[in-house]
């Protein structure tokens, strides 16, 4: 790996282990073995390496999560609601090795009001996820449905922000995969065997 390659992954550390706002650059050059010089020439400033750094922690976390997803090769013939409590049951069980991506997401939301050139960072890696997780969760390829691609990832989007704050905050009573498919059901006026009640 050369410089370049080093900062990334040093400010990639840093960011799981002090967070976004305690991460300096003296921290990322020691992680990464490289010297202060080095992150201008390479990024042109420690926020935007940082920001770099947040966006493909996340971008893994995505991979990770679709890895397993892929490996279930049952997933395209089960029934809709099936299908929908088993991908949650993927990401849930991926929460405990997640969370310090997550613990990072909430700090760098928390932050996108005062830091303009953070929120313009995450715009357009924010509409990719969508479409990432209609692919992922519903095998909707945005390319050929773009707008049943974009509801179903908002939808996505949304549920997943609202079940990692919940698991944050309190694992013994956060959501169960059972528990957003049941929820579901009422939500769509179903009877627990899926028919319409």
């Amino acid at each position: 790996m050369g410089h370049r390659e080093d900062l990334l992954e040093g400010a990639k550390r840093c960011l799981l282990e002090k967070g976004y706002a305690r991460t300096t650059a003296r921290d990322i050059v020691a992680e990464s073995g490289t010297n202060l010089a080095s992150i201008g020439y390479h990024y042109g400033s420690k926020e935007a390496l940082l920001n770099l750094a947040f966006l493909k922690l996340t971008e893994e976390w995505g991979d990770a999560v679709a890895e397993a997803r892929q490996g279930d090769g049952a997933r395209e013939e089960l029934p809709p609601l099936e299908r929908f409590e088993r991908g949650w049951a993927q990401v849930i069980d991926s929460y405990e090795q997640s969370r310090p991506v997550w613990k990072l997401q909430m700090e760098i939301v928390s932050r996108i009001d005062s830091d303009p050139e953070l929120q313009k960072a995450l715009a357009g890696p924010q509409l990719e996820g969508r479409k990432g997780l209609a692919e992922g969760f519903l095998g909707i390829d945005e390319e050929a449905d773009p707008e049943r691609a974009r509801l179903a990832g908002t939808f996505y989007q949304a549920l997943l922000a609202g079940v990692m704050v919940q698991w944050m905050v309190d694992p013994e009573t956060a959501p169960s995969a059972q528990d957003l498919t049941e929820g579901l059901k009422i939500v769509m006026g179903l009877d627990s065997d899926g028919e319409r009640g």
